[in-house]
């Protein structure tokens, strides 16, 4: 990646607002003090989610599917179903219902982005995933960023979701260091000879036709890297360090243990490493393997612990930012070179105006088909 010139003349002013708070001006701080640690751009790819936008809304866009997507076709299979349930559950009338249903056909058969449905207008919009990183190797999580004060490792707890309830304001005033960040990242693009030609051209093209950035919450997500080898993901993107700290506590004592042949894959749910490794002791006979897993699982639970050593590989929680690109109609939507892992596809049975389910209708079996007596 490098930083080329942006859009020129189309770029929105920034507004920057003085922190006067006592917390703001700690992230303030915090985000200086990170610039020094990992002050570099590493670049990881795009993500997909889906905004809308109703009349109300201005110039304004709510995230309403995560922009944490791979591929543009899961962020329309999302939406697919979003409109879909909201045709069988929220649907004020038979008139609201076949708009919507008529929606949910052509995402059904069409690589659409931008569609509207009930008053609301939808896109597939597209964020560039990107992390920050200096002579230590990828930013870890700041001290400022959000911590459950009592942490909850109960494996069916959840916490809030990525961009939930996310507006997206291009007006919006920001605090200085993001307001630099914005400007910073403006002429961002891809270049080298590792990418296509038609990559390059539309990372060209996104300059001039979404010539603003604006910065997405940060997510968490647990990296791994083994001798020389370059950071390598283990998970997807977390709402929190905490909850990548979880999921990497259910892959060490229930996913790994089950995949490598330490616990059988049909044994009960709610059995792990550490319940084993408990069940083993009472038994008197010690499971050595298995007990190295249930302690590198409870090593992480020491604190807000954001590095471990497991089997010759080190394991972290990297900050992972995103860059959503915007121009004068909103946020950008796919580009022609991004690259979609399937088709679009029929997701849910038909409905009916009343917003009943159909039953799939099967060919009667033929008697001569069916086996003998």
């Amino acid at each position: 990646m490098e930083h080329g010139d942006a859009g020129r003349g189309g770029a929105r002013p920034i507004v920057v607002r003085v922190p006067v708070e006592p917390v703001e001006a700690a992230v303030e701080a915090d985000a200086v003090d990170a610039v020094a640690r990992a002050g570099e751009v590493v670049v990881r790819g795009p993500l997909f989610g889906v905004a809308a936008q109703g009349p109300e809304d201005g110039a304004r866009w709510r995230v309403v599917i995560a922009v944490i997507n791979p591929c543009p076709q899961l962020a329309r299979d999302s939406l697919n179903s979003k409109l879909w349930f909201r045709a069988k559950d929220e649907a004020k009338d038979r008139a609201e219902r076949r708009e919507l249903l008529a929606a949910v056909a052509r995402l059904e058969s069409e690589r659409v982005d931008d569609l509207e449905a009930g008053g609301t207008r939808y896109r597939v919009v597209r964020a560039e995933e990107y992390a920050g990183s200096g002579p230590d190797g990828i930013e870890l999580p700041r001290p400022t960023d959000p911590e459950p004060l009592v942490p909850d490792w109960t494996r069916g707890a959840r916490g809030p979701d990525i961009d939930d309830a996310l507006l997206l304001d291009p007006d919006e005033p920001v605090p200085p260091t993001r307001a630099l960040e914005q400007l910073a990242l403006r002429g961002l693009r891809y270049s080298g000879a590792r990418y296509p030609e038609d990559v390059l051209a539309d990372s060209r093209r996104a300059l001039d036709s979404h010539p603003d950035v604006l910065l997405l919450p940060p997510t968490f997500t647990v990296v791994e890297q083994t001798g020389a080898r370059n950071w390598e993901p283990v998970s997807g993107p977390h709402v929190s360090a905490h909850e990548a700290r979880k999921s990497m506590d259910f892959t060490l004592t229930w996913a790994w243990p089950r995949m490598r042949g330490l616990i059988p894959v049909d044994a009960d749910m709610n059995a792990d490493a550490r319940t084993r490794v408990a069940d083993a002791v009472a038994a008197g006979a010690p499971e050595p393997e298995l007990a190295e897993y249930a302690g590198a699982a409870d090593a992480l639970r020491a604190g807000r612990v954001n590095r471990l050593e497991f089997q010759g590989t080190a394991y972290q929680i990297a900050r992972t930012r995103r860059l959503l690109r915007w121009g004068p109609d909103g946020p950008e939507g796919p580009r022609p070179s991004d690259s979609n892992s399937q088709e679009p596809t029929r997701i849910h049975l038909a409905l009916d105006e009343d917003g009943r389910v159909v039953p799939e209708e099967h060919p009667e079996e033929d008697p001569e088909d069916l086996p003998g007596d």
